[in-house]
């Protein structure tokens, strides 16, 4: 008897699942960027809306190279200790 109650909750929920994951799949994009303008690439309109990447770069490669480097030293250390 409980087998046959858990199947049919398995069941259910399989189904809501599928139900709610299509009406995920059914929904419009959102409208294109730009306005009167059609779309065009201005200064008030750039990809990525206009966020400084030059900084982040720098933040990435510093954390790249100190992850490098200690990852380097653990391996000369376990090297050494062989």
């Amino acid at each position: 008897m409980k087998i046959k109650a858990l199947k049919t909750v398995r069941h259910l929920l399989l189904i809501a699942f599928m139900a709610i994951s299509w009406q995920a799949f059914t929904q419009s994009p959102p409208p294109p960027p730009g306005g009167p303008s059609g779309g065009q690439n201005t200064s008030e309109n750039r990809n990525g809306g206009g966020a400084p990447i030059g900084s982040g770069m720098l933040i990435l490669i510093s954390l790249g190279g100190a992850y490098g480097g200690y990852k380097a030293y653990q391996h000369k250390k376990n090297s050494l200790l062989d």
